[in-house]
């Protein structure tokens, strides 16, 4: 039977099993290679010391709350997050509402009453850069001071970068996805870009042309590049589909509706209306294009579907997470 994995929605609510653990503290926002090497440092001395395994996120992202002028596109909202997490063997995930309160904890505080008090840690994985408590005034040096103080390990994992040298960073992901760089953003992430929402109803056009899609409203900060994608489609009850995907403002029919995930599930008949399912992006096959008319639309999916239907034929999980998300039902 599958290990139960927990999502709990402060510190101080964690339960007693789980107490004692080793907890990555970090955003996480898109459990990149970068984010693996901080999570899998946490898993590695979580077995080898035969205790639960925890990570310790924010919620709403901090740059919410610090710049809420500035919108975020976020690569791995809370569920998504907590799936990978899950994926990756942890035990669990505190998904710390990142209010003002909580934001201007002293350093000192933030160790004595959720390190110490709320999560009763035995060992602390961060990266290089973290920082924590009221005007970031807590550093890996002081945490680790805290932790010989207070009888908890800490292990402090440097930068991790790619083949290149340069180091891997979810700004570099969501640049490479506003490029529609689907591919080179998987190689940095270490699985496809996927989304998941809730197929909604549309103005059934697809049916008609021969193309029935699935619908599913993204969050508006989605810096996705508009355009045709080949994707695998996952259901709520974990079944998986090739197809391919449009996400964009549809200018051939509705020019200026709001952007909309469209997927034709290959092979597939069915009802999909208020099911949360997952799209997993496995590559970009062009942009959007206004066309002159239905008929050259119908004739241009057609290569899509041929296009998408090559491409996927041949794609291979690139980690255990993608294993998990996208390949095994």
């Amino acid at each position: 039977m599958a290990a139960v994995f927990h999502r709990i929605d402060r510190f101080d609510a964690l339960p007693e099993a789980l107490r004692g653990g080793v907890v990555a503290i970090g955003n996480f926002d898109g459990v990149h290679r970068g984010h693996q090497a901080v999570l899998n440092a946490a898993l590695e001395i979580a077995a080898r010391e035969s205790r639960p395994a925890l990570a310790l996120t924010f919620e709403p992202h901090p740059r919410a709350v610090f710049r809420p002028d500035l919108p975020l596109f976020r690569l791995t909202p809370a569920p998504m997050k907590a799936r990978l997490l899950k994926a990756m063997g942890f035990s669990g995930v505190v998904e710390q509402p990142f209010v003002p309160a909580f934001s201007s904890l002293p350093a000192d505080q933030f160790v004595d009453e959720v390190l110490i008090g709320g999560l009763g840690v035995a060992h602390v994985v961060t990266g290089f850069d973290f920082h924590f408590g009221k005007g970031r005034g807590g550093t890996p040096a002081t945490l680790a001071a805290a932790g010989k103080a207070n009888g908890f390990g800490v292990t402090v994992v440097e930068a991790f970068a790619d083949e290149g040298g340069e180091v891997i960073s979810s700004s570099r992901i969501r640049a490479l996805l506003a490029g529609g760089d689907v591919s080179q953003a998987a190689g940095l992430a270490g699985y496809r870009f996927t989304v998941e929402a809730q197929v909604t109803g549309g103005r059934k056009l697809g049916r008609t042309l021969g193309f029935p899609t699935a619908n599913m409203s993204l969050p508006p900060e989605t810096a996705l590049r508009h355009g045709i994608y080949a994707v695998r489609f996952r259901r709520a009850d974990g079944s998986l589909h090739d197809g391919v995907a449009n996400f964009g403002r549809r200018p051939t029919v509705d020019e200026d509706g709001a952007p909309l995930l469209e997927t034709f599930l290959f092979d597939f008949s069915g009802d999909l209306y208020g099911e949360t399912c997952s799209v997993s992006f496995f590559g970009f096959l062009r942009g959007e294009v206004k066309f002159d008319g239905l008929d050259a639309l119908v004739t241009q999916m057609k290569r899509d579907e041929e296009e998408a239907r090559a491409l996927l034929s041949s794609v291979r999980p690139l980690s255990k997470i993608e294993l998990a998300i996208a390949f095994s039902s």
